[in-house]
C-alpha cells in the first residue's frame, strides 16, 4: 500500500530500495516492487537446478505481505519443476511466466476479502508494471530509471494530491497507468499507456506440454506467524 510519504525525489530513488516515484513512461513505480530481488533469486536456483546431474529440478517463487511488524503474514507461492538443460533464454522466459502467473494470484488475494478490508494494495496501479521492471532490471543489470523519464518530487505529488493515492486506481494487467500533468489539463484523467521496447523484448513462458516444464504448485497460499512459515496449502 503506497503511501504520499513514501515519495521520493529521482536522486534518492536512484539508489533506494523502498518509496515511489512517478515516471512519464511507466506512470507511478514502488522500488521495492522493482527491486528486482526475487528474480536474481529465481535465477540463482535455475543456475544450481543446471549445475547438478539430476534430470529435473524445482524452482520456488513467493510474493508475501505482512503486517505488525512482520509477525504475521500470508503469500502466493509457486513450485516449477523444470527439465534440466534449459537454454538461458528460456530460463528468462521461464521466470518471466512464474513471476507473472503468481504476481497476479497474489495481488488477486490482496484484493480480496478480508484484506481489501485493511489495505488498496490489491492490483494497485503501479504494482504489476513495477515487477515487470524489477524483472528487466535484474535480466539485463541495468536502473534503466534514468530511461522512463522520472519527474522531480514536487511533479510527483503534485499528481498525488490532484489523482489521489495510486492505490484507488486498479491495474490487473502489465501495462502502465499514467496520469497526465494536472497542471496542463485539470481534466485529464489517467490512461494505460505502452511498455517501452526493452520491457517487451522477453515474451512469457506457454509451452506447458513440451515435457520441459511442469506446475508443481500453481499459486498456492501459505501463511506466517512471526517470520516463519507454519502453513502450506499443497
Amino acid at each position: 500500500m503506497s503511501k504520499r510519504s513514501e515519495i521520493l525525489d529521482v536522486n534518492q530513488a536512484i539508489s533506494a530500495k523502498y518509496g515511489i516515484i512517478y515516471t512519464e513512461i511507466l506512470g507511478w513505480v514502488d522500488l521495492g516492487h522493482a527491486s528486482g530481488d526475487d528474480i536474481r533469486n529465481l535465477l540463482s536456483q535455475m543456475e544450481l537446478g543446471e549445475s547438478r546431474p539430476d534430470e529435473f529440478y524445482h524452482i520456488h517463487y513467493e510474493q508475501s505481505m505482512f503486517i505488525r511488524r512482520k509477525w504475521i503474514g500470508t503469500s502466493k507461492y509457486s513450485i516449477w519443476k523444470i527439465r534440466r538443460g534449459r537454454p538461458l533464454s528460456e530460463r528468462h522466459s521461464i521466470v518471466l511466466a512464474m513471476m507473472m502467473k503468481t504476481g497476479t494470484a497474489f495481488e488477486s488475494l490482496q484484493d480480496s476479502w478480508p484484506f481489501s478490508w485493511t489495505t488498496d494494495s490489491g492490483f494497485s496501479g503501479e504494482d504489476l508494471v513495477s515487477d515487470l521492471l524489477g524483472f528487466y532490471r535484474a535480466i539485463h543489470g541495468r536502473n534503466y530509471l534514468y530511461d522512463l523519464k522520472p519527474v522531480s518530487k514536487s511533479e510527483s505529488i503534485k499528481r498525488w494530491d490532484h489523482y489521489g493515492p495510486i492505490g484507488n486506481f486498479k491495474n490487473k494487467g502489465f501495462r502502465p497507468l499514467l496520469f497526465p500533468d494536472p497542471s496542463i489539463s485539470a481534466n485529464s484523467r489517467p490512461y494505460l499507456g505502452e511498455l517501452p521496447y526493452f520491457m517487451k523484448s522477453i515474451k512469457p513462458y506457454f509451452d506447458f506440454k513440451s515435457g520441459n516444464v511442469f506446475i508443481a504448485n500453481d499459486s498456492d497460499i501459505g501463511i506466517y506467524l512471526n517470520g516463519g512459515r507454519v502453513y502450506a496449502n499443497q
